[in-house]
């Protein structure tokens, strides 16, 4: 038997599951708690399971509720691009709209595909680490020039290029002058970032390995966020920051300077797009891509 799905019921089903709370979700959604209990019995109704245990105490998602909420974020992701795609069609011009991180510049093949297409609304959106695939699959951009690692899971990719990284300091660093450096020649620093974003260090770093196994993350603060306050910290000796090549030679400036690491991974750039697109757009624009280098360097 065929199941309809009610997307307004499956959006409040998320909120419930993301907040583990009726009143939380409720207040993120705007409606009232009793509305938000009855249409999720209403949905665990429609699908014959039990999704959400509920107590006094707290909100569980059973193995059901689980499963449903793993499936649910993309297909109200999808269904959220279709939106989006129809609200631009309507206005009476094509659009085609391309995803781009720090340090990338998309300039070279943006023009190419407009020579293509003169009547063609392209479209750029500066993405980072936390969005770059979230604005494909909501539809916010019909391609995105991405950095690995990320998770392709409704994606498909082609990989554009490999480029080294490089750590940042202040200009002022002991190591500013040298040629290149080791990872262990950064054991001793302070990373301000994710140190999962750069295993190599982790693994050897000081700083979490004296500390005991229970404070050990808690040694680095939250990650920073955009490339510029990262760059604002190194400048004030806070710590270093590892980046791909190309974002730090964009981010010139006087007072952090950048070098080479001779022994972790490079960083690898992919466009990127959903994986259920058919769009003719998209493969056109995949061809011109390959033959545009993002970093700024002549193929």
């Amino acid at each position: 038997m065929a199941l309809d799905l009610d997307l307004r019921k499956l959006r409040y089903f998320v909120a419930v599951a993301e907040e583990l709370h009726f009143g939380r979700a409720a207040e993120r959604l705007h409606i009232a708690q009793p509305v938000l209990s009855r249409q999720i019995k209403a949905l665990e109704s429609e699908l014959k399971v039990q999704l959400l245990v509920r107590d006094k105490r707290a909100t569980e998602l059973t193995s059901a509720g689980r499963r449903l909420l793993a499936d649910a974020v993309p297909l109200l992701a999808a269904a959220e691009a279709v939106r989006r795609r129809l609200a631009r069609a309507a206005g009476g011009t094509e659009t085609f709209a391309i995803g781009f991180m720090p340090g990338l510049i998309v300039t070279g093949a943006v023009r190419e595909l407009s020579r293509r297409h003169p009547d063609l609304s392209i479209e750029v959106v500066r993405t980072g680490w936390d969005d770059q695939t979230e604005v494909i699959h909501d539809g916010r951009v019909d391609v995105g020039y991405v950095r690995m690692p990320l998770d392709r899971r409704g994606l498909r990719t082609r990989n554009l290029l490999t480029e080294p990284r490089v750590a940042v300091l202040p200009a002022d660093h002991p190591y500013a002058d040298k040629g290149v450096l080791s990872v262990n020649d950064l054991a001793g620093e302070h990373l301000l970032q994710d140190p999962d974003a750069v295993p190599e260090w982790r693994d050897i770093a000081t700083e979490l390995s004296s500390a005991p196994p229970s404070e050990g993350r808690r040694a680095t603060p939250p990650p920073i966020r955009t490339v510029e306050e990262k760059l604002e910290n190194v400048a004030a000796g806070r710590g270093v920051v590892v980046l791909p090549l190309s974002t730090a030679t964009y981010y010139t400036r006087p007072d952090v300077t950048h070098v080479e690491i001779s022994d972790i991974a490079p960083n690898q750039v992919c466009l990127a797009w959903a994986s259920g697109r058919r769009d003719p757009l998209i493969s056109e624009f995949a061809s011109i891509a390959l033959e545009h280098d993002p970093t700024g360097h002549r193929r």
